[in-house]
């Protein structure tokens, strides 16, 4: 049984070979993209025993995908093959300056149709972490209510929630994250949006006024990604704060792909966690895998095994 376990869509990806528009790029790479399988695969190579909940389609994309996410070392004993529906696409731009666009191809996929039988009490019997994030939930009420549920199972196995909002808005509308995701907030144990994030859940960015507002809801770890220059991070117990601060971010000498490097910082901060870590400490883990995240095209290729972390952060 998994001490991780994350549930999610995971699509095929397609990346265009050439830096240029996609109505004349002419050959792509395939890999996958998803955010709750980025932090398994990440959390995996760091030895973590990880699970992911999902659905696929019975075809060839659906294969390639949860064979190459059990071929990272993730348990995929929980993910549902759907023939009556196809497996989740999507398209990006490579660009040499920026976010990449990117295109997609999901709706009425497998995973869209996950309903709450998929979940299996016992799975999570030895879970220390649910990660959940906010992509999930925008997908179908039955998603959603898959993730409450979810939810209502690691807190009856005293398990820590950890919430990424992760907010799509290619998938719903501001006022549809915002009811929803501040609900799942309240749920979760830690919190950990971006910046902007944060002003769309909380109407602002500030640091002191978004520490407030989670604290109150009843997270108890709260940290507020501030781009590459860092993450704020504030741990409370009983009312009483046990640590709270700035870690400043990794430089990094060129940036080629900054998709894939919030789940980076995910990973960081959930494995440190999970060995008893302090905040402090995850979130320095968290930026330092984020850095990486980034030198190199893709949305996990970037994830360091434990002995590379090790390195990386004795060099920094």
């Amino acid at each position: 049984m998994p001490q991780i376990i994350t549930l999610g869509e995971s699509m095929v990806m397609m990346v265009a070979d050439q830096s240029d528009s996609l109505q004349f790029v002419t050959s792509y790479s395939r890999k996958i993209a998803g955010a709750e399988s980025n932090v398994a695969i990440g959390l995996a190579r760091l030895g973590h025993d990880v699970g992911w909940i999902s659905a696929i389609g019975d075809d060839p994309f659906g294969t390639y995908i949860r064979n190459t996410i059990r071929g990272e070392g993730v348990d995929t004993s929980r993910v549902r093959i759907m023939p009556e529906h196809p497996t989740g696409m999507l398209v990006k731009e490579r660009n040499e300056i920026g976010d990449p666009k990117v295109f997609y191809y999901r709706r009425g996929s497998a995973a869209s149709h996950i309903t709450p039988d998929i979940l299996d009490d016992n799975y999570f019997a030895e879970t220390k972490i649910l990660h959940i994030t906010g992509i999930f939930p925008a997908l179908s009420p039955t998603c959603l209510e898959t993730l409450l549920a979810a939810i209502r199972i690691a807190r009856k196995q005293g398990a820590l929630v950890t919430f990424d909002p992760n907010i799509r808005l290619k998938l719903w509308n501001k006022e549809q994250a915002k009811e929803t995701l501040l609900k799942l907030a309240a749920l979760s144990d830690l919190i950990m949006p971006g910046r902007k994030e944060a002003e769309i859940l909380l109407g602002t960015g500030e640091w002191e006024a978004v520490k407030e507002c989670f604290h109150k809801a009843g997270n108890r770890y709260i940290v507020m990604k501030d781009g590459p220059d860092g993450s704020y991070y504030s741990h409370q117990e009983d009312d009483q704060v046990v640590e709270e601060g700035y870690a400043k971010g990794f430089p990094v000498r060129r940036v080629v792909d900054t998709v894939g490097a919030g789940d980076g910082f995910a990973v960081g901060v959930l494995s440190a966690l999970l060995e008893g870590h302090s905040l402090q400490q995850a979130v320095v883990r968290g930026n330092a895998i984020g850095s990486l995240a980034v030198t190199v095209q893709g949305d996990v290729e970037g994830y360091p095994t434990r002995r590379q972390l090790e390195e990386y952060l004795d060099e920094a």
